[in-house]
């Protein structure tokens, strides 16, 4: 039976990543805690492919959104980061990703997949699974789905801002609805 992970402390994370300048650094929830930043973590089955590069040059191109919201963006897949680094400095014309705003980070042992539950044993990837963690690190949304499928960054700013407005939020609530009193 899969244990519930939301309005629990998200798993800490520590990985190797790309840098949005494609030098090699560390990610961590723990530092952007410390920032008091919200962090929107994005898992994807694997580099050069065809959904992925959709999905994150999507979220690259709107990546000031997030950060006018305080969010820090961190894709993540079992890849290394040579591969990663590889992709970005591979044209968008060409299957590849070029310039990113936000790091890729590289769970190559696997464990941050695990630990968030978007794991396919088997093959060695992860799962479509987004997560929006507040700045005390509660995990606060989830969303997983199939590896054909790309997800829509319009509702991950909705829900981001949401979540962001404390209070109870309708069906179909947008940036600037009112919300409904509790």
């Amino acid at each position: 039976m899969a244990e519930r992970m939301v309005a629990k402390q998200a798993p800490v994370f520590e990985m190797q990543a790309v840098m949005p300048n494609k030098e090699f650094g560390t990610v961590s929830l723990e530092e952007n805690m410390k920032n008091d930043k919200w962090t929107v973590l994005f898992f994807y089955p694997m580099d050069f492919t065809f959904v992925c590069p959709t999905e994150i040059t999507s979220m690259s191109d709107r990546y000031d959104e997030f950060e006018d919201l305080d969010a820090e963006v961190i894709g993540v897949s079992t890849d290394t980061v040579h591969t990663h680094l590889a992709w970005i400095n591979t044209d968008r014309s060409q299957n590849g990703i070029g310039e990113l705003k936000f790091p890729l980070a590289a769970d190559h042992n696997q464990r941050v997949s695990r630990d968030y539950g978007v794991l396919i044993e088997d093959e060695g990837v992860a799962l479509r699974g987004l997560y929006i963690i507040n700045p005390e690190g509660e995990l606060q949304y989830q969303v997983v789905n199939h590896n054909n499928i790309g997800r829509d960054v319009d509702e991950t700013l909705r829900v981001l801002q949401a979540l962001q407005t404390g209070g109870l939020c309708p069906a179909n609530w947008r940036p600037g609805d009112a919300t409904l009193k509790g």
